[in-house]
């Protein structure tokens, strides 16, 4: 992939008009980043540096992955936070605590930029896309010197070219955007996985949610162009991939040629290489028979789906707009459980949304207990302004803490008991890491996405191998690796 990078960049003409748009535009100012980094890292006597800090989910680090990639074919090296000449923030704002952990961060780096006055700092992603997060930043973080949102971000190398030749802080701001742009460098983080962005935006409107307001709405990627890229990375040896989107079951609506994620999924089962495919997230009311069925065929295909509740209340979803109710939601749960007896349910659950009862908490309980999830994302409502729900009754804080700590403690007992099952069976997992606290074990993920440690070296990370489940600890495993 490094090869055809250059090829890429030795091709583009900078002497010649700048391109009008698309990846061309980009690699014109990769081209230009790479010669005044070159003259002012002589300059300095050493190289530019530059670093990435994400916050929130695996789409955010996705584009953080492309970050990297620019900025490093743009000739930076990457550094460390604190030590960096370029230092961007890709933003989340799902929830109020992402937003006050950002601004500490901020904060922090003017400290940086003290002791390195010529460093650029830079802040992007779904928060930018919020007017009050921005006047915020241009009224009290005079020092930030480049804004951009979520829809221009494949614009990232024009913008740090603006920012090295501009007296002016850069602020580019888009309302909407209808590019699809992804053959730009990517620096991933893992050789052996790698997530793969099918679409983007979301239609849902959730009336807690904010991410169809800083996202936009549905745009899904050609079928062609993800699985092109999916065979690149498989001749690049990534051997997991996870197909990525808000809503990946409605993947294909907007297409001229409507093609269903089930179709998708089962084409990209077909390339050699890759052995095994994750997705993230289901919507429950768009989740298809087709679906379930090409997972059930295709051994390839995780066996795991994450399925977001929210909540067991049949007046709260339809408060939250999640257009089913808690006995679709039972049957669909207990359908997949019927076709893939194999397979983990995750889920995420809100506590506290607006008109929030004891009893509606009792429902979501009642749901955690019928269909034993293997995991659950709990979360405490927060608040986002220009939601409809921002407009609601607000629960107190201490009803929220305690109706929290009622859910948690059934979640948990569920999650251990569902772990259990899988004693003594021997399971593929992909081995990830070295186990932090004891170096002598290594890490792995199993289809079902749960943790298992095993004696072995580093030599192991990245390969597949056959392990036996001997001690469950809860949501992970220990285990042994079968010769």
């Amino acid at each position: 992939m490094q090869n055809k990078l250059e090829e890429i960049i030795a091709s583009i003409d900078i002497s010649g008009p700048v391109p009008e748009e698309g990846d061309q535009r980009q690699y014109y100012y990769i081209k230009k980043m790479r010669d005044y980094t070159a003259a002012k890292s002589q300059e300095l006597g050493r190289k530019l540096t530059a670093c990435t800090v994400t916050f929130g989910c695996q789409m955010n680090a996705k584009d953080s992955e492309k970050l990297a990639g620019i900025l490093e074919a743009c000739g930076f090296d990457v550094r460390d936070e604190e030590n960096s000449d370029f230092l961007i923030y890709n933003t989340c704002t799902v929830r109020d605590n992402a937003d006050q952990h950002l601004y500490g961060r901020i904060g922090r780096a003017s400290h940086y930029k003290k002791k390195n006055p010529e460093m650029k700092i830079a802040v992007c992603g779904c928060m930018m896309q919020e007017k009050t997060a921005v006047d915020k930043l241009h009224k009290s973080y005079p020092y930030v010197d480049l804004i951009f949102g979520t829809h221009n971000l494949y614009c990232f190398a024009e913008y740090i070219y603006e920012v090295y030749h501009s007296d002016k802080r850069v602020t580019e701001l888009w309302e909407s955007g209808d590019q699809i742009v992804e053959d730009l460098p990517t620096d991933r983080k893992f050789p052996w996985k790698s997530g793969v962005n099918i679409m983007y935006g979301c239609n849902n409107f959730c009336s807690y949610c904010i991410v169809p307001y800083v996202r936009g709405r549905e745009k899904s990627r050609e079928p062609i162009d993800i699985l092109r890229e999916i065979e690149r990375l498989a001749s690049d040896g990534v051997k997991e991939i996870m197909l990525l989107g808000q809503n990946v079951n409605s993947y294909g609506k907007t297409l001229e040629d409507p093609i269903s994620f089930a179709e998708l999924l089962e084409a990209a089962t077909r390339i050699d290489g890759i052995e095994r495919i994750r997705f993230m997230t289901s919507h429950p009311k768009d989740l298809s028979e087709d679906l379930i069925q090409c997972i059930k065929r295709n051994p390839k295909i995780a066996r795991h789906i994450h399925l977001p509740l929210q909540s067991g209340s049949d007046r709260i979803l339809k408060a939250m707009n999640r257009h089913y109710t808690k006995d679709q939601y039972l049957k669909l749960a207990g359908h997949i459980r019927q076709e893939l007896p194999d397979a983990a349910i995750t889920t995420d659950i809100i506590v506290g949304f607006p008109g929030e009862t004891a009893e509606d908490v009792n429902e979501t309980i009642d749901v955690v207990k019928k269909v034993g999830f293997d995991n659950a994302f709990t979360f405490i409502y927060s608040m986002r302004k220009g939601t409809p729900a921002a407009r609601m009754e607000q629960v107190p804080e201490d009803v929220k803490k305690e109706n929290f700590a009622r859910l948690l403690t059934v979640v948990q007992d569920t999650a251990k008991k569902q772990a259990e099952r899988f004693a003594g069976q021997t399971m593929s997992a992909l081995i990830e890491s070295v186990n932090e606290e004891d170096s002598s074990y290594v890490t792995g993920r199993l289809s079902n996405n749960m943790i298992v440690h095993v004696k072995g070296d580093p030599s192991l990370i990245g390969s597949f191998v056959q392990v036996r489940l001997d001690e469950c600890h809860g949501f992970y495993y220990f285990g042994h690796i079968m010769i």
